[in-house]
């Protein structure tokens, strides 16, 4: 009987050694992720913050270009009167046109007591720094609200407009003329209720420029820009308002920190700091009230 050798160290498996990570890799490993990690974050907030500042600059831009060109648009007509004018509501010849005429001419900047109805209307100057009113007066077919105070379509009639700010809101506030002069009821006039026209408005600031029949040559060119305290005396000399300034400082719908907050100059006003919570930005224009300086130019 042939006897059988079984290799048993042939019949055992092997098994391959196997390497793990050590304890510096893992820890390699995981100061690699933070640093990765902590990088995402830091791009991620500053793309936050990036977002937020461009959000900010678009709606200062954006505020301060609409309220500038509304402005202006508004104000270019101030003082302009046509009794001539076919448009002309003249109330079924209540209104003498030619009377109505030389008052707006007289009155285009409006101060307060001129009418007995609502005497505290009129241009003033904010006092410490605040904010000044402006209240005009011209030839129109609506008020700056955009309501026709109960005249028909088309028809023109002498409407005074008030712009003011309160509580951070430039807003503005429209009057049927007739009514303040004590000609007519008050027609479709809502009691009178201002509208907004901007938020986040700091300050507004109004200059005017001055001429006069002697002094403007022929040119009807402001001769000085002075604030609406100094107009009852320009006015007493002979001065006609021919352009104004309009300044102001608009703060940003988005909220922002910087480091240091700014601080704005506005016309004839001492500077001023604001805070540092958003983005502020300032806007002047010069405008030319082309119906007085034609009136005080062919008045030579």
């Amino acid at each position: 009987m042939t006897s059988k050798h079984i290799n048993i160290k042939a019949a055992v498996p092997t098994f391959d050694k196997q390497a793990g990570f050590t304890l510096i890799e893992i820890m390699i490993t995981l100061a690699l992720g933070l640093v990765i990690s902590t990088a995402i974050i830091q791009v991620m907030a500053s793309n936050s913050v990036t977002e937020r500042l461009n959000r900010a600059v678009a709606s200062t831009q954006e505020s301060g270009r609409f309220i500038i060109n509304r402005m202006r648009n508004e104000l270019l007509m101030v003082g302009m009167y046509d009794e001539l004018n076919p448009q002309v509501d003249h109330l079924a010849n209540v209104i003498d046109l030619v009377e109505e005429n030389q008052f707006v001419r007289a009155h285009p900047i409006i101060l307060p007591n001129e009418f007995g109805v609502r005497a505290s209307l009129g241009s003033t100057q904010g006092a410490s720094g605040n904010s000044d009113v402006l209240v005009v007066s011209l030839l129109a077919e609506r008020d700056c609200r955009g309501y026709k105070l109960g005249y028909a379509d088309g028809a023109m009639f002498y409407a005074v407009n008030e712009y003011f700010v309160e509580n951070n809101k430039l807003k503005c506030r429209g009057f049927d003329g007739r009514y303040l002069r004590g000609q007519k009821d008050a027609v479709g006039h809502n009691s009178h209720a201002a509208f907004t026209l901007l938020d986040g408005v700091e300050s507004f600031q109004v200059t005017y420029g001055v001429s006069s029949f002697a002094g403007s040559n022929g040119t009807a060119r402001p001769i000085q820009f002075v604030d609406a305290d100094s107009l009852t005396n320009a006015f007493a000399n002979g001065e006609f308002v021919v352009a104004m300034r309009l300044a102001l400082v608009v703060k940003s719908d988005a909220q922002i920190n910087v480091d240091n907050a700014p601080t704005f100059k506005l016309l004839n006003e001492d500077a001023f700091s604001t805070n540092n919570d958003a983005l502020y930005k300032s806007f002047e224009t010069t405008i030319t009230l082309r119906n007085m300086k034609n009136y005080v130019r062919s008045s030579v």
